[in-house]
Parts: C-alpha cells; structure tokens; sequence
C-alpha cells in the first residue's frame, strides 16, 4: 500500500522539482508521507505480534508454538518484521528531513 502511494506521489515531487517555490504540494507530501510512515510502522507491529504468537504461542486458545516445528520460517519472519520496521524509522527520517527542507524555502 505505501510503494502504491509512493508511486502515485511521484507527479507531485516532479511538480516539486521544477516549481521549488510552490509551498501546496509540498505540503501534500509532507502530510501524505507522514501518515504513509504510521501505517508501515503499524503493519509492523501487527506482524510483530503475530511473529509473537509464533513463537510463544497462546495457551488460552490452544494455539501451540509453531517455530518449534518450523525454525526457519520463524527466523525468516522475524527478519522481516525488522526489516519492515526499520523501513518505517527511515521513512520517518525522510520525511522529518523533507519538512525541515519545506520550511527552508
């Protein structure tokens, strides 16, 4: 979803790019790329939590620990969930980067 939006926000950086005075669709993006950074950042924590499931399980439902079983599944996923928040702190970054450049010009 936010390589989507980040696809369809690529007009509004060119219109950026070659009319750097224009203030609105800077603004857009700052607004738009911020909100993209919470939803990567929650999609992250939703699969933290099932990363979490996997390996401690949830006796209350009967669900067991699958990461005993399947180790490597669980290490690939837990990499992911990394991965995927760390692509959330640097888009953070990116866009704290970009506002103090907004307010620049």
């Amino acid at each position: 979803m936010v390589t989507g939006y980040l696809l369809l926000s690529l007009p509004f950086s060119i219109v950026c790019i070659i009319r750097p005075l224009a203030t609105a669709p800077r603004l857009f993006l700052v607004i738009f790329d911020s909100i993209m950074g919470g939803v990567t950042i929650a999609a992250g924590s939703a699969a933290a939590a099932i990363v979490y499931v996997a390996h401690t399980g949830n006796p209350n439902t009967n669900w067991l620990p699958i990461c005993q079983q399947y180790g490597d599944y669980c290490q690939s996923a837990s990499g992911a969930v990394i991965g995927s928040l760390i692509a959330g702190a640097v888009l953070f970054f990116i866009v704290i980067l970009s506002a103090f450049a907004l307010k620049r010009s």
